[in-house]
């Protein structure tokens, strides 16, 4: 493979394993190094809810027939809740194979300072009707003022339909707005410019401020988890891309970039923008990714729910607490509900474990000091994991809308390997 170091892969990649050196070597200034995640990581968000405002907007209106607009949203509903609900089960059932928190010194608990998370999650924690109630924003402004996603997207959905409802007086709207969305994908490309700088000064504080020792007292649970979702994207990912005609490994081949993105800066939100760009170059039509793509990082989160699903039962096998089958399927429950909304920064996952763990008290909320020291590392995997699970329903949704096109070399190839063969 020819080395490239203009490729914005290759810089990410280089700034990774010199953050990982400067880490290792400068550790107190490592340390210091997370603004610079920090300030990418704003910049992007910065711009996530217009861009997620826009284009469902635009999806939803340029298709016009909202029976169509309701039929690929339920299809994509459907298939976000039985994905992730697989995700979950297949956590819990691994984290009692492996059962990584067996015989570990639960003593340990007090070390950590959970309170931030704790405090964050009380705002989670209250059942159905609060999360209904936080979808809905208390001003237009006030949703893109808070730059969270589930607000914005539903004010998107009213706004596209009321828009697909104007018919041809709509037009102008639509096109205006598309060309707002070049200029927002315009400032992407010129925010991932520093996303090496980024990724650089992530890895750096995440070895400066835990180390690599950091890594072994809970190896065991690292291992299961990072095992757990490896085989969760090859298997079940994997069968449901086969299954629709296309491979997972050529899949995430064609995603690299934007993995490697969500590894240094464990952010699978940063890499959002470009993957809208890139799943439309793969053949999805702009209008399904416009809905499906945004919709998934709030309902789709596959890394998250196995994440939360074997973080909580390790604890619970910390602290002895045996659960029985059926106080399992009730966490279970407890799960589908609490990892619904999850947004994919950094550190949301473990507030939404806090929040799972406040509304199950038969598992000790104080024993995520446990797992704190290494959820920056785990953070990675579950938004890989997250970034892979929401492209691959991208396309699904394309495939069984019909609203899948590959572009127009993929087709010459095709055609030229029917013919050779």
């Amino acid at each position: 493979m020819k080395f490239n170091f203009k490729s914005l892969t290759t810089q990410v990649i280089t700034a990774i394993i010199l953050g990982i050196i400067f880490g290792a070597m400068f550790p107190v200034y490592g340390a210091e190094l997370k603004v610079l995640a920090d300030i990418f990581i704003k910049m992007v968000k910065m711009i996530i809810a217009p861009i997620v405002f826009l284009t469902i907007v635009i999806g939803i209106a340029g298709m016009g027939d909202l029976k169509k607009v309701g039929k690929i949203g339920g299809k994509a509903l459907l298939y976000f809740e039985i994905v992730s609900s697989i995700a979950l089960a297949i956590g819990i059932l691994v984290a009692n194979v492996f059962q990584a928190g067996e015989g570990f010194d639960a003593s340990n608990a007090s070390k950590g300072d959970i309170s931030q998370y704790t405090t964050a999650a009380e705002e989670t924690s209250h059942g159905m009707m609060d999360f209904i109630m936080s979808i809905i924003p208390d001003s237009f402004v006030g949703a893109f003022a808070n730059g969270e996603l589930l607000p914005v997207l539903f004010i998107a959905v009213l706004f596209g339909l009321a828009l697909a409802g104007m018919g041809k007086n709509g037009k102008p709207v639509i096109d205006f707005f598309e060309k707002i969305t070049e200029v927002l994908f315009g400032m992407v490309n010129m925010i991932m410019k520093v996303s090496p700088i980024a990724a650089f000064g992530a890895m750096s504080f995440t070895i400066g401020k835990f180390g690599f020792g950091s890594l072994i007292y809970l190896g065991k649970l690292m291992g299961s988890v990072y095992t757990t979702m490896a085989l969760f994207v090859i298997l079940v990912l994997g069968a449901i891309c086969k299954m629709y005609g296309f491979s997972i490994f050529s899949f995430i081949r064609y995603i690299k970039e934007e993995i490697f993105l969500v590894i240094g800066t464990s952010s699978s939100e940063a890499a959002l923008p470009k993957m809208m760009t890139k799943l439309e170059r793969y053949g999805c039509s702009k209008s399904v990714v416009g809905l499906v793509l945004p919709t998934g990082y709030s309902f789709n989160l596959d890394g998250t729910s196995i994440y939360l699903s074997m973080a909580a039962l390790f604890i619970a096998q910390a602290y002895g607490v045996d659960l029985s089958l059926v106080e399992q399927l009730t966490l279970l429950g407890v799960l589908m509900l609490t990892s619904k909304g999850a947004a994919g920064v950094t550190g949301s996952g473990f507030v939404t474990l806090a929040a799972t763990l406040a509304v199950f008290p038969s598992i000790p909320v104080e024993g995520m000091a446990l797992i704190l020291g290494v959820d920056r590392f785990m953070s990675e995997a579950r938004a890989i994991t997250n970034l892979i699970g929401n492209g691959v329903a991208t396309v699904v949704v394309s495939k069984m809308e019909n609203e899948f096109h590959p572009p127009l070399e993929d087709k010459m190839e095709e055609a030229n390997i029917t013919v050779a063969k």
